[in-house]
């Protein structure tokens, strides 16, 4: 192989890693504004304004805790993992129980969320 196949061949894997990263962005951007129209979903549902934290992501957990009757502050602790995860259950549980599901459907939350969040903003 000469130089410039050489250089064809890594442009072209250039090319292709560029598109690959593409494709993922795309695919987390939409995902991101699902998510976050489905907690603003949940949050209309629950009473509570979501006004535009609800479109920032890390923010967008404070109006979920207050959807939740549970203080914005929480988001401090949060960032410690373990901690995160607890406060992030009893969240969803109180969320769950606030629209009137049962707190199991928390399972489905943790386990499925690109179902579960969807059907407890859209259901009634």
């Amino acid at each position: 192989m000469n130089n410039d196949q050489g250089a064809a061949v890594a442009a072209a894997g250039i090319g292709i890693g560029l598109l690959v990263i593409l494709v993922f962005l795309c695919i987390g951007l939409v995902l991101h504004i699902l998510f976050s129209f489905c907690f603003k979903r949940i949050c209309e549902k629950c009473g509570i304004k979501p006004g535009l934290l609800i479109w920032i992501p890390f923010f967008n957990f404070i109006r979920l805790l207050q959807a939740a009757k549970l203080s914005g502050w929480l988001i401090i602790p949060s960032i410690i993992p373990p901690v995160g995860l607890v406060i992030g259950i009893i969240m969803w549980v109180k969320v769950c129980e606030a629209r009137g599901k049962s707190a199991a459907l928390v399972i489905g939350l943790i386990l499925l969320p690109i179902i579960f969040i969807p059907y407890l903003a859209f259901s009634e």
